[in-house]
């Protein structure tokens, strides 16, 4: 392949993002200085009528008040061990697999901590030290190809592993399967391997997961401030050019409300009490029940036709994908499968502090739904 030209150098922390240096390498260029944020519901009523698409803006960081702060660290605290385990899981799958020395490329931004997370149980279990790349991908505009270039130029393409924290319906999924298409087809490219390896595949939508259960990431709690004070990736054709990274902000001025590396360390520390359980766990893991349905798909479907929405877009299934809606949407209601589930106490709360309606849906795929609310 020839080395095109590329005006965005790679980003390290503390330059960029409040991750130790060798724990990530950003592929994004540095939009910190550039106004990107507007009024949530302008930005939203933009995006549903087409004049604008949501990876060209970002909407303002919404940072919950002090009873919900208190409230992730003690869900990290209770589901700390949970998230360990799912995170063994997958990264030995990773290491059976796929490759036995993988190069970690997380999508931006909800893969990066659990890129991060990968690697360390590899370092921590077998002393392998992948190297760990964060890119993005954008939902109908496709996957960052200049950065794609950079990987593919240093590292083996059999390799390359795509990581993200969860599935939703499995849009992604679909997203990075169609781009990675597209990437081959270019002159001189390799074909990457297009299965993601996430946390929980509550979707069926891959063989690469640490659980199936739609429970509770800690990550998805919140915006940058768990996440190294980066924000969700931008592709706007004002800010960046031919031969340039997609862009993202780095929020140094949120850096006394951070808590991404207090999710890494309290996760990681639990890796010795889960390894006889990984191990257990993947000895009952059997081919069949791993093999993707595409479930999650076609309940969300039904979702969008019974709610009357005009996209399905709209409908975020998932506890990430709803409190994702209520953190950074414009949210309509919730739907929940259970009336009182501690894993849902963030969502009641901000659903509370929004006055979103929630709603019990028993028959529910999922633990938790959000709908977006239409024409906002």
């Amino acid at each position: 392949m020839t080395e095109p030209v590329t005006s965005t150098p790679p980003l390290r922390g503390p330059r960029f993002g409040s991750y130790a240096p060798d724990e990530v390498t950003w592929l994004l260029k540095d939009l910190s200085d550039v106004a990107l944020e507007g009024d949530l519901h302008e930005r939203e009523r933009r995006i549903q009528s087409g004049m604008a698409h949501y990876a060209e803006s970002l909407p303002i960081e919404y940072q919950p008040g002090r009873e919900y702060q208190d409230l992730f660290r003690s869900t990290l605290r209770s589901s700390a061990q949970r998230l360990a385990e799912a995170v063994g899981v997958v990264a030995e799958l990773i290491l059976a697999e796929r490759h036995s020395s993988p190069t970690l490329v997380s999508l931006a931004r909800a893969g990066t901590p659990v890129g991060i997370l990968i690697r360390r149980w590899m370092q921590t279990v077998h002393g392998i030290e992948p190297q760990h790349y964060t890119i993005s991908i954008v939902r109908d505009r496709g996957i960052d190809t200049v950065a794609l270039d950079h990987i593919a130029r240093r590292h083996p393409a059999e390799s390359v592993v795509f990581v993200d924290g969860w599935t939703g319906k499995g849009a992604i999924q679909r997203e990075l399967t169609a781009a990675l298409s597209e990437y081959a087809q270019l002159p001189g490219r390799p074909r990457l391997h297009d299965e993601l390896a996430v946390l929980a595949d509550p979707g069926s939508c891959t063989t690469l997961y640490g659980t199936r259960d739609d429970f509770l990431i800690a990550s998805a709690c919140l915006n940058s401030t768990v996440s190294g004070l980066v924000s969700r990736t931008v592709l706007n054709a004002d800010h960046i050019g031919p031969g340039e990274f997609h862009g993202a902000k780095f929020y140094r001025n949120l850096a006394e409300f951070d808590v991404s590396g207090e999710l890494l360390d309290a996760v990681s520390a639990e890796f010795p009490a889960v390894t006889e359980r990984v191990g257990a766990t993947l000895a009952v893991m059997t081919p069949q029940e791993r093999t993707p349905t595409w479930s999650g798909w076609r309940s969300v479907e039904r979702i969008q036709i019974d709610y009357g929405l005009s996209s399905i877009n709209l409908v975020k299934p998932g506890v990430g994908e709803t409190t994702r809606v209520l953190l950074r949407r414009v949210p309509w209601r919730v739907l929940v499968r259970d009336d009182d589930l501690p894993e849902h106490r963030h969502i009641r709360l901000l659903a509370a502090e929004r006055g979103v309606p929630v709603e019990v849906s028993p028959d529910l795929a999922y633990s938790c739904v959000g709908l977006i609310k239409e024409d906002a």
